[in-house]
């Protein structure tokens, strides 16, 4: 469906006038969107002036500005949801409407910062977590809202403000979050402006902001190529950047129990999540017994005229190169066979087929229900196909598979930030798994899931000869 850009705008002011009343103190910025500016300058001064605010805030006030966020993202998750799949034509909007009541209820608080302490007869030291100040925060059209306010919670519990960069094509919903984030804080008596954007985000906006000298550190949720421009600033980065999840299925698996997890991690939120399911390598002995059961799942098993016709769709040609077609990504496996001639009920969740490790709708991370299903002799076979086609993100990958061994020896061999083992990839968030949710995975610096203490540095405070009372 195409979007139309002033019914956006039209949305978004009737939520506007439904949402709370400003007090006084909260006469917003710029378009009636408070935090939203005109320009980067001023984006990034009403930043830098509100982390002077948060910076010597007891962390008890932090806490109460966050309970306040995590309260209205509950009461607007659907709001938010809605208008962005509205804007961006991707996802589901009752999968991103889970999203929110995850960062809503698990993204940790002010509990994620530790103090380390030595007391001895030389007196005390303390090593805290202290804020950064000002961090510049790409955000991608993926997850335009979760990502925003799982940000806003982690970055503002560890004393910072926020200048967020949200994608051209998701600014509207992204920028309402920011305004919501924003108007929290100020209804329980915290400053405005504790997390920014330009009202016309361009990537031009974006490399002055990497480069503005008040802005401390960055943080790119994305592509790979706007993690390596923030990698490139020479400035504090972590990068949040691309992955291409294969899941691998021995011998030894409950077979049903398997589809079942792939399908469900598969098309959760149309495989937009960059931990989802990307392809399947399958042991030989169990392979036709999964495509069963997947098919029983909810799957369409293409045939090889209409995996060719789905390669001609779904890729584009760009220099010479395929690249996946932004009109497919994030659809329904509905929709997308509909692009082909192929009409389906909604029980079909998914399209599989099998190919070649080296075939285009398995090499590449698609972002869309399409899984590639790759045959293998053998569980050592199928961990080094597994590792090539992670294309050595380190980023996600998953196994189902009873033993053991063959656990630990693919964990250890694929090396990624996220290991999931029997069950679907969206445990890895916390959903129907134990752990926090984020939507910022840096796989690329190492960080790993971030949460508040990924926003901090490192202080070390002592105190000679004294404060020790053994």
């Amino acid at each position: 469906m195409a979007i139309n850009e002033q019914e956006i705008q039209n949305i978004v002011r009737s939520v506007l006038k439904g949402m709370a009343a400003e007090t006084p103190a909260a006469k917003p910025a710029s378009s009636g969107l408070l935090g939203i500016f005109k320009t980067a300058d001023e984006a990034i001064a009403a930043a830098k002036a509100a982390q002077k605010e948060i910076q010597p805030m007891p962390l008890e006030f932090r806490e109460k500005i966050i309970a306040n966020i995590r309260k209205k993202t509950l009461e607007n998750a659907k709001m938010l949801s809605e208008l962005a799949v509205e804007e961006t034509g991707m996802g589901n909007v009752g999968h991103k409407i889970i999203k929110h009541q995850l960062v809503a209820e698990k993204t940790p608080g002010t509990e994620d910062l530790t103090t380390i302490a030595w007391s001895g007869d030389r007196g005390l030291t303390l090593t805290e977590m202290g804020p950064w100040g000002v961090i510049g925060a790409v955000c991608p059209s993926t997850n335009p809202t979760a990502t925003v306010i799982c940000n806003s919670i982690g970055m503002l519990a560890a004393g910072n403000a926020v200048v967020f960069m949200p994608h051209p094509s998701a600014k509207n919903c992204s920028n309402l979050a920011i305004d919501m984030v924003n108007r929290a804080s100020v209804e329980v008596g915290g400053p405005v402006n504790i997390v920014t954007a330009v009202e016309e985000p361009t990537m031009d906006v974006s490399n002055y902001i990497f480069k503005h000298k008040d802005i401390d550190m960055l943080c790119a949720t994305g592509g790979p190529g706007v993690v390596t421009a923030v990698l490139s600033s020479g400035k504090r980065a972590m990068g949040a950047g691309a992955g291409n999840p294969p899941v691998l299925v021995d011998e030894t698996a409950n077979i049903p129990k398997a589809a079942e997890d792939i399908v469900n991690g598969c098309t959760f939120d149309n495989n937009l999540p960059c931990i989802a399911e990307k392809e399947v390598v399958a042991v030989d002995m169990i392979a036709d017994e999964l495509i069963y059961h997947m098919e029983q799942a909810g799957c369409y098993h293409a045939s090889p005229e209409e995996v060719q016709k789905l390669v001609d769709t779904v890729l584009e040609e760009k220099n010479g190169k395929k690249i996946i077609s932004r009109k497919c990504v994030g659809r329904s496996a509905k929709v997308i066979l509909s692009k082909i001639g192929v009409t389906v009920g909604d029980d079909i969740r998914c399209i599989i087929f099998e190919g070649e490790k080296n075939h285009p709708l398995i090499w590449t991370e698609l972002m869309m229900p399409i899984l590639g299903i790759v045959r293998v002799k053998n569980v050592d076979e199928g961990i080094a196909v597994a590792c090539e086609l992670e294309h050595g993100n380190r980023h996600s990958a998953h196994m189902h598979s009873t033993n053991v061994n063959n656990l630990t020896k693919f964990g250890k061999a694929i090396d990624t930030a996220i290991f999931v083992k029997n069950a679907p990839s969206y445990a890895a968030l916390g959903f129907g798994g134990e752990g926090y949710p984020t939507f910022t995975i840096c796989s690329r610096t190492g960080e790993g899931l971030t949460s508040a203490k990924s926003f901090t540095k490192a202080r070390r405070c002592v105190m000679g000869d004294a404060l020790c009372i053994r």
